[in-house]
């Protein structure tokens, strides 16, 4: 991989990782802008044509594992451009989609680049850099993402207001040939003896520490996910405010996302089970004060803020601690990818059960205290890896530490 010196080209690698996430973002966070012109010109109800959405969900989640085994005689730079050749096909189809069944294909078929191209992109940003930037490197590749949330998805519903659905994920296909160009000019080939051994692989997904992290991957994230998925219905019921008002929660919303992975990064790369362990706790106590408080206007724009913020300084450190583990057991292709999935898993998890409790007479802020538990639920779970590590968890192993020994904790 690359020399830990060659910082400019460390930086184009990583900025290209960082473009291709910001793609892949773009295309699954500004599907619910885009939705009304779909269910216009298909002639379809918006809740028929939410099944974009849920298709997208669905084909990170299965296609997860699928691709990284089809992609295991790859090499890693070939598999990128796989990936996302397959990102830019599966655009072009929905642009050009002549009917709605066409349209939930070309989701399908787009989003089955999302886990294995951000998994796969996660191992090459940590070893392009030293071990104690390791997680620094991740969440700068992640910050594609929450820059996806603050300037891609309201460009795209922008483009589909003035122009039509189709432009939109026309321009998501040019960023997809963009990353493409990247990809063959700035990542460098991994080393051609790296194998992927299929049993190792599937053996690391039963090491209980590796099965305790993914588990914070659908708990903490479902934790947020759960209360903004249902942000119209608390801030226009319980909070009271308009719903001109909800495009400014959500910009709160972004800004919270954006400067939680970068302090993510950079402080789990010093203690990373202390940040995971403290920005689980601040996500919990701050969606029990937003259930408790939902009618303050005050508490209400402070808890978005938080709950994004915490909630999303700890995906970089959860997908680190993931593959050390995984990485200690010579297996971290799989397991890397696999959570990303489970990063959705817990987005799913937590729109159905913010659903749930308002169905259920929990009110217009149950969300929230269903948020809050689910969160409380992930910080027990880290408190367990905390304990079974038997050591502390620092963002880097001891000097003169064996690192893959450290990793196993």
């Amino acid at each position: 991989m690359l020399s830990h010196d060659n910082a400019p080209r460390t930086r184009l690698v990583l900025l290209t990782l960082a473009a291709g996430t910001f793609g892949i973002g773009t295309t699954e966070f500004a599907i619910s802008g885009l939705l009304p012109g779909i269910a216009t010109e298909f002639g379809v109800s918006v809740t028929t044509a939410g099944w974009a959405a849920t298709a997208y969900a669905l084909g990170v989640f299965l296609g997860a594992p699928v691709l990284v085994l089809v992609g295991r005689r790859f090499e890693r730079k070939r598999f990128l451009l796989a990936l996302m050749a397959l990102f830019v096909i599966g655009n072009l189809l929905t642009a050009f989609a002549p009917s709605f069944s066409l349209t939930l294909a070309g989701r399908v078929v787009a989003s089955l680049t999302h886990a294995a191209f951000i998994g796969t992109g996660s191992i090459i940003a940590s070893r392009a850099v030293p071990g104690h930037r390791r997680t620094s490197a991740i969440a700068f590749m992640f910050s594609g993402l929450t820059l996806a949330t603050l300037i891609g998805t309201p460009v795209a519903t922008w483009v589909s207001t003035e122009f039509s659905w189709r432009v939109s994920f026309l321009g998501i296909s040019a960023i997809g040939l963009a990353v493409l160009a990247g990809i063959l000019a700035c990542v460098p080939s991994s080393r051609t003896d790296e194998s992927f051994d299929l049993a190792a692989e599937v053996r690391a997904l039963a090491n209980p520490q590796l099965l305790l992290a993914m588990l914070v991957t659908v708990l903490g994230p479902a934790g947020f996910f759960t209360s903004i998925t249902y942000i119209a219905p608390i801030t226009m019921n319980a909070t009271g405010t308009p719903e001109s008002w909800i495009p400014v929660y959500m910009l709160v919303f972004g800004l919270g996302l954006f400067i939680g992975n970068i302090l993510g990064g950079r402080l789990a790369d010093r203690n990373l089970m202390g940040l995971l362990l403290g920005s689980l706790a601040v996500l919990t106590v701050t969606l029990l004060v937003f259930w408790l408080a939902a009618g303050s206007v005050v508490v209400t724009f402070a808890a978005v803020f938080l709950m994004a913020a915490a909630g999303f300084a700890t995906v970089s450190p959860i997908q680190r601690l993931v593959m050390e583990r995984a990485e200690a057991a010579g297996a971290p292709n799989l397991a890397s990818s696999m959570n990303i999935g489970m990063f959705n898993l817990g987005n799913a998890v937590g729109a159905w059960l913010g659903g749930h409790m308002i169905g259920t007479g929990f009110g217009d802020s149950g969300p929230n205290l269903a948020g809050g538990l689910l969160a409380a639920g992930a910080l027990a779970v880290g408190v367990l890896i905390r304990l079974r590590s038997g050591r502390p968890a620092a963002g880097r192993p001891p000097a003169g530490a064996d690192p893959a020994r450290s990793a196993r904790g």
